[in-house]
């Protein structure tokens, strides 16, 4: 079963998970930055706690959100209070910032040790696209988003990239809110209505429905169809060929 975009103008694609292949490597930096917190923590107070579970709660806690919105919403699932702290935090830091920034730390260690790669279904509707003169653009709440998209070798496939640096200096609110994909449309000239969001994580989906676009594609790559469904998508695929520019929803 296919999805025809052809009646808009404009698709705008979340990066990690979407794009590039990078969900796994946050998933896993997260997880060592929350496990070695969590020892460190267990062996002051005399208590286990479990580990961060690389699945469960990076979808439902962290997945799609900017890095220190990510710390707080675990911190508050695991009934643990800190401070806010600075951007300028020394990673590590007992902190909400000096958490997120260790958390950084991991991501670059194994993005520069490991790289990444594009899905090769995004590169394949990349390249439809292109041919059909359809512009892209590329949003992430990732501060490391054009490194990304650099690494793996489709920066340049973009009209415009709307990334965690370009939120912080807008000061824009993360997903689920919809600002991100909202300054995205802005930038291109098209009302939202006239565009596609496609996201894999439940709050991106949750944002582009708020955000009042007129498709909102959830991509689910690691079974969670129901709850991408209930965030909001008005259609879930499994793989971004479902998706095509042909007006009757064939395949060009």
């Amino acid at each position: 079963m296919t999805t025809s975009l052809h009646p808009y103008s404009l698709i705008v694609f979340d990066t990690d998970g979407v794009l590039t292949d990078t969900a796994v490597v946050h998933a896993a930096a997260w997880k060592e930055l929350f496990d070695e917190y969590l020892a460190r923590r267990g062996e002051r107070e005399g208590r286990h706690h479990e580990p961060f579970d690389a699945v469960g709660e990076y979808l439902a806690l962290v997945d799609g959100k900017p890095r220190y919105d990510g710390v707080r919403s675990f911190l508050a699932a695991r009934g643990i209070e800190l401070p806010g702290g600075a951007p300028d935090d020394e990673p590590g830091t007992e902190t909400v910032c000096g958490l997120g920034n260790a958390k950084d730390a991991h991501f670059q260690e194994r993005l520069a040790r490991d790289g990444v790669d594009a899905f090769p279904d995004a590169v394949r509707l990349l390249d439809r696209l292109d041919a059909a003169e359809r512009p892209a653009v590329a949003v992430s709440a990732s501060r490391n988003a054009r490194d990304v998209l650099g690494v793996a070798g489709v920066r340049e496939r973009f009209a415009a990239i709307v990334d965690g640096v370009e939120s912080d200096r807008l000061g824009l609110a993360g997903k689920p809110d919809p600002a991100l994909f909202l300054v995205a449309a802005d930038r291109m000239g098209v009302d939202p209505e006239r565009a596609v969001v496609v996201e894999d994580a439940v709050a991106g989906v949750e944002a582009g429905r708020r955000g009042g676009f007129g498709l909102v594609v959830g991509l689910d790559r690691v079974g969670q169809a129901a709850a991408l469904r209930d965030a909001g998508a008005h259609v879930v695929v499994g793989d971004l060929d479902e998706l095509v520019l042909d007006p009757n929803g064939g395949r060009p």
